[in-house]
């Protein structure tokens, strides 16, 4: 690589190459992200980035990495609900920007320090709260599993905010009142009420699991009756 190009670009180094790949990821998608797209995007030969990574996996460990390091951490020993909530919107927010990294967060054998410091802030925050081992690890599935449906969810979407009453109002344009009599209400007195944001109801759901898990939490705490 020349020396202009290196200095339009930085020095080449693995976080600039692991963001080179988030960036093609986030463009076109994980199925783009070969060896062979990356050292073009880095401006190297293929073999050159065998002097930072040494395979696809690497790769995706330190992108998986770097996602986590977007997210908010929860502060061990603040108010758990608290955290959680702030946690959680952050996550939601940093897969909208990187859809691809949904299917990835939980199935790295190597995670890196960010993933790493995440997961255990996440489960001291909760222990910290009062929770028990096993309440603690029933309650960070939870909610990862509703951050994540509702990030995948959000990403299929086939509009946004902004284009969201024209697409659902073709939608129901296709519906026969007389046959879907509850998908017509629920468009007409609500997904096309002006303001309507699909988004919000991630903080709706959010609510009912933490509302459970602080019921939960009371019952573990309550002594056990002789």
């Amino acid at each position: 690589m020349s020396a202009d190009v290196q200095g339009e670009r930085g020095p080449l180094s693995r976080e600039r190459v692991l963001r080179c790949a988030v960036g093609i990821a986030d463009s076109s998608g994980l199925a783009a992200l070969t060896m062979r797209s990356l050292a073009r995007e880095v401006g190297v030969k293929p073999m050159s980035l065998y002097h930072y990574v040494a395979n696809k996996n690497e790769i995706l460990d330190g992108i998986v990495d770097m996602v986590f390091a977007e997210m908010a951490l929860p502060r061990v020993g603040g108010d758990w609900r608290a955290e959680i909530t702030r946690r959680s919107e952050s996550a939601r927010l940093v897969l909208r920007r990187h859809p691809w990294a949904i299917v990835l967060l939980e199935s790295r054998s190597s995670p890196g320090p960010a993933t790493l410091r995440h997961h255990d802030a996440m489960v001291g925050t909760l222990r910290r709260g009062g929770f028990s081992v096993p309440l603690a690890a029933h309650a960070y599935a939870l909610v990862d599993s509703y951050v994540y449906g509702f990030a995948v969810q959000e990403a299929a979407l086939p509009f946004d905010r902004d284009t969201s009453p024209e697409v659902t109002n073709a939608i129901v344009q296709q519906f026969s009142p007389e046959e879907y009599p509850h998908l017509v209400e629920l468009a007409v007195e609500h997904a096309l009420q002006p303001g309507y944001d699909f988004g919000d109801e991630f903080e709706f759901g959010l609510g009912v699991i933490l509302d459970a898990l602080e019921k939960a939490l009371a019952r573990e705490r309550q002594p056990a009756r002789g």
